[in-house]
Order: structure tokens, then C-alpha cells, then sequence
């Protein structure tokens, strides 16, 4: 099959890799419908995060399921799935605390690498979920944000206690932040304010529920946002990029006793204790267990709802992925989907 390789810092590949094959009981077999670059991804290609060999890339996935294992009884050959980037049993005590991302038994999808034309996926019951039907192929880029960054963008809404009467503020404008904007609108939120110096962003930040914009970063966003909320700081804060600058944003951002989500993969992120002591801000977040909001984001999709596929604004075939990497580092495009 083809499939997407890094090879080093700036050098994505499209080559021949094995089949996926079953390898254990529990797996299935996938057939890719759409695949697609996530932000985080980013970090290897930009030397941030070490790379030590060719990799195969990819963790965000929908298809149609090819063959399972002879355990599998929750999906059937023939029938669309969406599975998160975590494969995860949905049975142990931390799956079933809804923390599938913490799952004892987690395989990390990323190692398989979804920019591909198959895909194995382990721990098929607990991971993979499938449409009543298969979708109509105008659904599928909103089925696709499923599997990572509106799961990830609505956990980091929860996480922060988005809800009624509150003023959330969203740090990031990437594919992540915009979902907590849109996850943010679902769950209630009486104010959103979408923090972005990006015109195309700012009005998808709208489109999704972005009741404010704010362009300023650093001292003089967080600034912005005390004024906009009477010097008291937002209730609900999602932190969505991953830097020192943007924690910090966000902690700064928060009123005391308020909330910060936070879903962006770190890097060099670091927290001034006595800082986080006098501040009164809860803190809550990490890998986002995308699993736990599957079957609601899903039925949100299907009965459109929510159309979240629309952070898709490059549509590229898989042979073309190192165009999508660098039209993303590049900040020509907030999300590349990969066709098949």
C-alpha cells in the first residue's frame, strides 16, 4: 500500500509500505476513506519533536472496515468507522472513568500511521465506532474531525467547564481551538472569545460561535481579556497550541476559581509555582480521551447538527501529503484532508 513517511525534519514521503495484516484477535482492518495532517504532527516535521528514523505518520482515521479478528464483535466488515488516535480497550477502570486516552491496554495510533490506504487498528471493540449506515461522502470530512480535533477541541471545552452563563476564551486558532470555539457553543457558552490574528480564522471562529474576536497575544491579550470581563478574567479558558506563551496566556487569562483546558501537545512548557498557587485557577487536560465523546459527536454529525469538517480548507490526494505538511507549517492552510 502507499502511505506517508518522515524521513527527517522537512522531508515527507509518500512510498510503498507493508499491508496491514491481523495481527492479534482483537484487531480490524481498515480501508481509509480520508485521512488527513493534524497540527501536532508538525512538531517532527519542524525538528521540535526528534526524529529517529523513517516514520510512518498519521492517527486520524475513518473507513470502511476490510477484515477483523476473530474476538471482534462490535464492528463488522463492510460497515464506515471512526476510532480515535488512541486504541483503547473501553473496558478497563480508566476507560470506564471516561479516560480512554489513559487506558491501560492504549496502543498509540500515531506508531501505525493513518496516512495510508489501510490501516490496523488494535483493540477494535473499544476503539472503533460505526454510522448507522455508510455516510453520505459529504459527511465524511466532518466524520474525519472526529477522530482527533473536535473530540480533542470538545474535551478541552469540558475540561475548562464550558457551559451556561459562561465567557469562555479560546488560546489557539489552529483546528483544535476553532472545535473548542464550535464545542464551546454546543455546551451552552453565554460569551466565546476567539483569540486569533488570522481574518480567514477569525471568521470560521464566528461561523462556529465566536461571540468576540481578540488579535492581541501575550500581555496584551490576556489584557484584552480582563477588560472585556471586568477585570476579573474569563471562567473558561482553552489552551490549544502547547507553548510556554500560550499556557501562560491562558493561565493569566482565567479569573480565580476559573477553568483552563488544555489540550495542546506541550513543549519546554513550564509552570512558575508560587504564580499557580495565588492564582486559584484549575488546571485539566492532556491527551484528550476522544473515545469517551464518540457516539455524541458522531450523532451530532450525522444528523448535521455541527458541520466541524469545515476546518478542512486544503483538500489534497495522499500522494500529494508533503504539499499538505507544508502548506500547514506554512500557515496557508488550517487542516490538509488527504484523500483516497
Amino acid at each position: 500500500m502507499r502511505g506517508a513517511v518522515l524521513h527527517a525534519p522537512g522531508d515527507v514521503r509518500v512510498e510503498d509500505r507493508d499491508d496491514p495484516r491481523i495481527e492479534a484477535p482483537t484487531d480490524a482492518i481498515i480501508k481509509l476513506s480520508a485521512t488527513c495532517v493534524c497540527g501536532s504532527d508538525l512538531w517532527p516535521y519542524r525538528g521540535i519533536q526528534e526524529v529517529t528514523g523513517p516514520s510512518p505518520m498519521g492517527h486520524e482515521y475513518v473507513g470502511i472496515v476490510e477484515e477483523v479478528g476473530s474476538a471482534v464483535t462490535g464492528v463488522r466488515k463492510g460497515q464506515f468507522v471512526v476510532g480515535s488516535f488512541w486504541a483503547s480497550d473501553n473496558t478497563c477502570e480508566i476507560c470506564r472513568a471516561g479516560y480512554q486516552s489513559g487506558c491501560v491496554h492504549r496502543v498509540p495510533m500515531g506508531a501505525l500511521g493513518s496516512q495510508a490506504e489501510y490501516l490496523r487498528v488494535p483493540l477494535a471493540d473499544g476503539t472503533l465506532v460505526a454510522t448507522p449506515e455508510v455516510p453520505d461522502k459529504s459527511l465524511i470530512p466532518s466524520y474525519l474531525a472526529a477522530s482527533d480535533v473536535l473530540g480533542t477541541g470538545w474535551f478541552a471545552a469540558v475540561a475548562a467547564e464550558a457551559g451556561p452563563g459562561k465567557t469562555v476564551a479560546v488560546v489557539g486558532d489552529g483546528a483544535v481551538g476553532l472545535l473548542a470555539v464550535l464545542a464551546a457553543k454546543q455546551l451552552g457558552a453565554e460569551r466565546i472569545i476567539a483569540m486569533s490574528r488570522h481574518e480567514s480564522r477569525q471568521k470560521l471562529a464566528s461561523r462556529f460561535g465566536a461571540t468576540d474576536i481578540v488579535a492581541e497575544r501575550g500581555d496584551e491579550g490576556i489584557a484584552r481579556i480582563k477588560e472585556m470581563t471586568g477585570g476579573l478574567g474569563a471562567h473558561s479558558v482553552v489552551e490549544a497550541v502547547g507553548t510556554q506563551e500560550s499556557m501562560m496566556q491562558a493561565i493569566r487569562s482565567t479569573r480565580a476559581g476559573g477553568h483552563v483546558g488544555y489540550v495542546g501537545v506541550t513543549h519546554d512548557v513550564s509552570l512558575p509555582g508560587m504564580e499557580m498557587f495565588f492564582s486559584l485557577v484549575h488546571l485539566h487536560g492532556g491527551p484528550a480521551p476522544v473515545r469517551r465523546f464518540l457516539p455524541h459527536l458522531m450523532g451530532l454529525i450525522g444528523d448535521r447538527t455541527i458541520d466541524p469538517g469545515l476546518v478542512f480548507d486544503l483538500e489534497l490526494p495522499l500522494e500529494q501529503a508533503a504539499e499538505g505538511y507544508r502548506a500547514m507549517d506554512e500557515r496557508r492552510a488550517i487542516k490538509t484532508l488527504l484523500t483516497l
